[in-house]
């Protein structure tokens, strides 16, 4: 029985509700349809559709480069050292990737023979201690001479050789180490990650 006057009253009521909410929405639109102020727009037979476009006001456009992240290690490792060869960066990544040889050893080695340029014989280029033996220097005409030919002589001659490592390296690079060069190149390797 209480089911039955339930439903009997949402029958009942559902009717009432529906005939109340149509009439309200005829009394809305017949006061905004007679307003003044919508007449003055359009006239009763016709449709308007408002759309709401964005207002453009500073745009901003950006570009994403890519680049090879690198040359930014390097040049920051430079950087930060205060180094001579810092315009050079790209340069050091360029000739590490034509002979197939780690970008990260020309900057380590320079960084342990000469502080990175800071202490070399005057006029000589020559960041690698790149054949100095007392007073036999070889001298670079140039920064990228000097980037170029320790390169390709790594590449070339150690290398081919087996000399891969900084422990290889220094066998022949500075036979007369006890360690201590490679520890040092090993050591700026690991800054360079």
């Amino acid at each position: 029985m209480r089911k039955f006057l339930v439903l009997a009253t949402f029958f009942g009521i559902t009717p009432f509700v529906f005939l109340f909410g149509v009439l309200i929405y005829l009394l809305a639109s017949f006061f905004t349809n007679s307003h003044p102020a919508t007449q003055a727009y359009h006239s009763p037979s016709q449709t308007v559709t408002y759309a709401a476009l964005p207002e453009v006001t500073d745009t901003y456009v950006s570009e994403v480069v890519s680049t090879d992240a690198r040359v930014e290690i390097v040049r920051q490792f430079f950087e930060k050292y205060n180094s001579p060869l810092e315009p050079h960066a790209a340069f050091v990544v360029e000739i590490a990737d034509h002979y197939s040889l780690d970008f990260r050893l020309i900057p380590a080695i320079a960084m342990q023979e000469s502080n990175l340029c800071r202490r070399i014989p005057v006029n000589s280029y020559n960041c690698w201690g790149y054949g100095i033996y007392g007073d036999n220097v070889i001298r670079f005409k140039d920064y990228k001479e000097g980037i170029e030919t320790v390169t390709r002589t790594l590449a070339t001659k150690y290398r081919q050789s087996g000399l891969e490592t900084p422990d290889e390296i220094m066998r022949r690079y500075t036979p007369s180490s006890n360690g201590s060069w490679a520890n040092g190149v090993n050591h700026f390797l690991a800054q360079l990650q």
